[in-house]
């Protein structure tokens, strides 16, 4: 039997691939998507608006900087680099139902070290994790 951890790394491995058919089959069929722009339900929709992102990346480079497992989730810190110019910094926190398929997985934007491009009159201006 595959691990959350495992069954997660296969799937972003997929997702840097683009790879529609191996994400399908990762899928639960009432997973549910969820990022800082939208949610979606159902497999159906999960598959449209991947294959969406898919069309708007010429190409996707996913770093795994972090994983923590629990008994049927995973919490992903990425790096994920589209275009080979735009960096995301990203967790993606993965769910899995009894047979071990995808049902739900949600995307926190976020950012990474480098120093703080907040004014410093911003309150939250150079301040530490």
């Amino acid at each position: 039997m595959n691990t959350p951890s495992h069954t997660a790394k296969v799937y972003l491995d997929a997702y840097a691939r683009k790879d529609l058919p191996a994400i399908e089959g990762l899928l639960a069929a009432d997973v549910v998507l969820r990022d800082w722009n939208l949610r979606v339900l159902g497999k159906a929709a999960v598959l449209r608006e991947t294959e969406a992102n898919f069309a708007q990346a010429q190409s996707l480079q996913i770093d795994v900087l972090r994983l923590h497992e629990t008994a049927n989730s995973v919490a992903a810190e990425l790096r994920i680099l589209v275009n080979g110019d735009i960096e995301l910094f990203v967790v993606d926190v993965f769910e899995f139902n009894a047979s071990g398929q995808l049902c739900a997985v949600r995307a926190y934007k976020g950012r990474g070290d480098a120093e703080s491009t907040m004014p410093p009159s911003s309150p939250h201006a150079n301040e530490s994790p």
